[in-house]
């Protein structure tokens, strides 16, 4: 029976330390649960908090969206109120002049009576052009600008230097330093200066 003793107490050794192994591994276990369950927590309001801060992200993103649109469709209209407003302008200053020339075409007056007329509206039209800041260019003997002028061919002519405007065709002109339309014109060929 010694012998039994002998064996059991290994066993009941080994039991009792596989007893006391489970125990510490199940107390181990619980732990990395618990700590397992508590990061499990930590990642879910990490979660809800990064959720609730690209709710607001997207809600912000979506405002400065339409603020953006508002503001666009604003400086558009604003645009072309001030275009309107520009084009009222210019053509309020041109009224007057087509009332004149309405009055001209109604005139039963001589040939001469209707020219003088109309030299007084054009008189009156330069006036309104140069109130505008609009001048012409100057073009009969100046010499040929591309920049200027727009050539519509040349003419014989030994009275003006080569290469000068000889005839305008259709005026030109700018405002300020900015051209709106060249002027038409012919420019000079003189065989005098050509030939020497």
């Amino acid at each position: 029976m010694a012998e039994e003793t002998q064996v059991q107490a290994p066993e009941a050794d080994a039991r009792s330390q596989g007893s006391e192994s489970i125990a510490e591994i199940r107390k181990e276990a619980h732990e990395a649960a618990s700590a397992s369950s508590s990061e499990l927590e930590k990642l879910q309001a990490d979660y809800e908090q990064l959720k609730g801060e690209r709710d607001q992200l997207l809600d912000r993103l979506a405002r400065l969206q339409a603020e953006f649109e508002n503001a666009r469709k604003r400086a558009e209209r604003d645009k072309q109120e001030f275009k309107d407003l520009a084009t009222g302008n210019v053509v309020e200053k041109f009224l007057p002049v087509l009332d004149n020339f309405e009055l001209a075409l109604k005139s039963t007056g001589t040939t001469e009576q209707l020219r003088s007329g109309v030299e007084l509206i054009v008189k009156q039209m330069d006036e309104i052009l140069r109130q505008m800041q609009v001048q012409p260019i100057a073009s009969v003997g100046e010499a040929f600008d591309p920049h200027h002028h727009e050539a519509l061919g040349s003419v014989e002519r030994d009275d003006v230097p080569d290469q000068h405007v000889a005839e305008e065709i259709r005026r030109g002109y700018r405002i300020r330093e900015r051209l709106l339309r060249p002027a038409l014109v012919r420019v000079a060929s003189n065989p005098k200066q050509t030939n020497d």
